[in-house]
């Protein structure tokens, strides 16, 4: 199997334009002007235009509401958040891993914009439970992988995808290591954002739906860039564009499905009053299909070309740009002081 390098600190014989994407010559030097890739500065500007924070969020419904959320409500809540903390944090550790790999310096920018992000989002999780409950129960959302069996067979499944790049760099374990990304960004994020999603268009918690949402735009850029980064390597090295590989990836993503259901069934299954279990299962083949075909494969599951929870496109869609927070019916988007976090009208 090939190995890939890792990029040199400066060369000064090598062009600034990479002369591969991995594997290939470059002064490390960054002109915009002069990048291999016609993609990367428009990449750039999007990511850069989606920055936000979560201190912009107003959170003082959310902390009126929670207390008034079923019981089961508040533990697939917790849960969720539990969920998505764990797999924005190995998502940040894997951008920088394999950035090291990238030759081309604008690559790499982009990936230091994307750990930033993955970062962000964490900080969201923290800050939506500060906010909401006790630091005690803070920390025992923040350990339920360690201890929540169902949660552990999804983490191990994606974890085993990046450990094998990271222990042993090569082009087909980078090429698999993005496979499992675009799971972990495109699909393994997806019941949990219909679960807050459902809230919000029930008037409830729209100040944490607001950050899945602007999360969920994020990690549709993120799904994107790695798309694009397969199909070069792909390019590079067509040797591995064989059918045998084909088969690996669509054989991943039944695997991946079947887990993103069986967790959906754990947190949500019928205890989520209006939030058909059979819709979001539906939801997620619909998903893997999505990501699977993204990469230039055939669909894993027969069908399943339409999106079944069509509500939802209302959330997923939602350009919020760099404009204040607009108001809708179930939505009232309000930016507050850094300091006071909406705490002042309580």
């Amino acid at each position: 199997m090939a190995e890939v390098k890792k990029r040199l600190l400066m060369d000064k014989e090598a062009p600034n334009r990479s002369t591969k994407i991995v594997n290939g010559r470059s002064s490390n030097i960054l002109n915009w002007d002069d990048v291999q890739f016609n993609w990367a500065y428009p990449k750039y500007k999007k990511m850069l235009g989606n920055f936000w924070t979560p201190f912009e969020i107003n959170m003082s419904n959310d902390i009126k509401q929670f207390p008034q959320l079923t019981a089961d409500e508040k533990q697939a809540f917790k849960k969720i958040i539990g969920l998505l903390a764990l797999l924005d944090s190995i998502q940040t550790d894997y951008a920088g891993r394999i950035a090291d790999y990238l030759t081309d310096s604008s690559l790499n920018a982009l990936m230091i914009i994307l750990a930033q992000q993955e970062v962000i989002h964490n900080h969201s999780y923290s800050y939506i439970l500060s906010s909401l409950v006790s630091k005690d129960e803070q920390d025992e959302v923040f350990d339920f992988w360690r201890t929540e069996p169902v949660l552990e067979k999804r983490n191990d499944f994606v974890i085993k995808g990046y450990k094998q790049f990271a222990e042993e760099p090569t082009v087909e374990h980078m090429l698999d290591s993005i496979v499992y990304d675009v799971i972990l960004e495109g699909l393994f994020f997806y019941s949990g954002f219909s679960f807050f999603y459902h809230l919000a268009r029930n008037q409830k918690m729209v100040a944490t739906s607001t950050m899945i949402n602007y999360i969920n735009r994020d990690e549709q850029l993120h799904v994107d860039l790695f798309v694009k980064i397969y199909k070069e390597l792909l390019e590079e090295y067509p040797e591995y564009d064989t059918p045998e590989r084909a088969r690996k990836v669509e054989a991943i993503f039944r695997e991946a499905a079947e887990l993103e259901i069986e967790w959906g069934r754990e947190v949500i299954g019928d205890k989520i009053d209006g939030l058909d279990s059979e819709d979001v299962e539906d939801y997620i083949y619909f998903y893997a299909n999505v990501r699977c075909a993204q990469l230039g494969y055939e669909r894993p599951f027969e069908g399943y070309r339409k999106n079944p929870m069509k509500w939802i496109k209302a959330y997923e869609d939602v350009d919020l740009g760099k404009t204040d927070f607009f108001e809708q019916r179930s939505r009232q988007y309000v930016k507050v002081n850094v300091q006071d976090n909406g705490f002042d009208e309580l």
